[in-house]
């Protein structure tokens, strides 16, 4: 069969906000006849989206993991499907819902009900990735030559990755949202996030809960925090000057940024009417309708193209497709008794002729950046490009995966590399002899930056199951 058409579902539990979505996504064969089957996504429909509703929370420190289920059932129940009903999926939580007390605890409960799902919690940089590639930005930068950043706000921080030619070029996160100020339609404070509460004192601005904030000084302190974000973003400030605002960033100053895209919650809201008023300011219980449009009035005193975004809202994952391939035993070298893994995230490597050192501590400290807590094994490594191994090349590649991964993650107990060509056998091998780690090398497996992978059982003697997840954005 040359295509096949899967159900699909994404769910996004983030800060502020959760939304739901149904989508169909066609795979279709993208390899020859005389290879291994290699199925990509070539049609993606999107057949319901839920409305968006307020993440549940039974205090500041915990989710309200009942609701929160119970929500999920019902949207289930709206599409007239169950769980089994459904093939594939990706269910991120993303924002500061990603550090409530009770998140591992939303996690294993969705791990557990659903399937061949990927289940995970998105730190600020991979949030950042994947509101951009939501957005639109990340298409957008395939045919410009300039380098774009997608702004992706939302209620506790404003995610900003820089895409130049399709690739990551860098992530920073602010302390910029829409619920780090709640507020009522007589201007009266609510509460003031502590993460923001730094930078007003820096800026000498007093917020405080229970004070009545103007019109006036709610537009000087929203127009500040965007003016201080875009400054850093156009250079005008370094990184350091502005720690107070910055969450984290993956380097000391960004590239020179051509071309913005906003979206997010505030990115939605920004292509609304500016509010007139207090009581406008305030329908949400927030700063968010205001911190929208002072950001757009902000962003054309600097010299940044601004590019509308795709998705704003909604520039999250709607799904993810899968695909399976049997590989030969004669072609890999696995633990048998480690497998099966899964929900293992994968970041690639696309080999050149370049310095190999060079090129493979980027890839792990982008690793390192966009996929933490999993000390036993934080990432595989995907090892792809047409560029051809000697015996001598392929050692000294083993040399330094095995040095730099004890490096960075001492504490990690398992090395899995996905190869896309015909070599596991010799580098799993070498990384045996170069390293004390139990080692998963795999090969004839075509995956993409931030794709997830289940290594199987092995069926017999020559046969292991590997499922590539790849997250699929409308």
């Amino acid at each position: 069969m040359s295509t096949v058409v899967i159900k699909s579902v994404g769910i996004d539990i983030g800060t502020s906000t959760s939304k739901f979505m149904m989508s169909e996504l066609t795979l279709g064969r993208v390899s020859s006849n005389f290879s291994l089957p290699q199925f990509d996504i070539i049609q993606r429909k999107v057949t319901y989206v839920s409305e968006i509703i307020s993440t549940p929370l039974k205090n500041e420190e915990e989710i309200d993991l009942p609701l929160l289920v119970s929500w999920l059932e019902k949207e289930y129940q709206q599409v007239g499907l169950t769980l089994s009903d459904i093939k594939s999926g990706a269910v991120i939580i993303t924002g500061e819902t990603a550090i409530k007390k009770n998140a591992d605890a939303l996690i294993h409960y969705l791990a557990e009900r659903s399937g061949d799902f990927v289940v995970a919690i998105a730190g600020a940089s991979l949030e950042a990735v994947l509101a951009g590639k939501g957005s639109g930005a990340a298409r957008h930068s395939q045919s410009s030559r300039a380098a774009i950043a997608n702004i992706d706000i939302g209620g506790g921080t404003a995610n900003v990755v820089v895409f130049q030619q399709g690739k990551v070029l860098e992530t920073i996160t602010f302390h910029v949202g829409g619920r780090l100020i709640e507020m009522n339609s007589l201007g009266e404070v609510l509460t003031v996030s502590p993460s923001l509460k730094p930078w007003l004192f820096f800026k000498k601005f007093q917020v405080e809960k229970g004070m009545r904030l103007s019109l006036p000084k709610l537009v000087e302190i929203t127009s500040a925090l965007c003016g201080d974000l875009l400054d850093v973003l156009a250079g005008g400030k370094s990184i350091s000057s502005l720690e107070c605002l910055v969450h984290s960033t993956s380097c000391p100053a960004l590239p020179r940024i051509h071309e913005v895209m906003v979206s997010g919650g505030v990115g939605r809201l920004a292509v609304e009417e500016p509010p007139a008023t207090l009581e406008d300011v305030a329908k949400f219980n927030d700063i968010g309708p205001l911190l929208a449009s002072e950001l757009m009035k902000a962003v054309k005193r600097y010299h940044f193209t601004v590019v509308e975004a795709a998705q704003t809202s909604s520039a999250t994952v709607i799904g993810a497709g899968t695909q399976t391939t049997k590989l030969s035993g004669a072609t890999i070298l696995i633990q048998p008794e480690l497998l099966p893994l899964r929900n293992v995230p994968v970041v690639k490597a696309a080999l050149t002729e370049m310095d190999f050192e060079e090129q493979i501590e980027q890839v792990f400290l982008k690793g390192k950046e966009w996929f933490e807590g999993n000390d036993h094994l934080p990432f595989a490594i995907g090892l792809g490009g047409t560029l051809y191994l000697s015996y001598v090349k392929l050692k000294e590649v083993a040399d330094i995966i095995g040095e730099l991964y004890a490096m960075n993650f001492p504490l990690a107990e398992v090395l899995a590399v996905v190869c896309e060509n015909d070599m596991a056998k010799a580098l799993g091998q070498a990384l045996r002899l170069q390293t004390n780690y139990q080692v998963i090398c795999i090969d004839q497996i075509g995956i993409e930056h931030g794709d997830y992978i289940d290594i199987g059982a092995p069926l017999n003697d020559e046969l292991v199951p590997v499922v590539v997840k790849t997250l699929a954005f409308s």
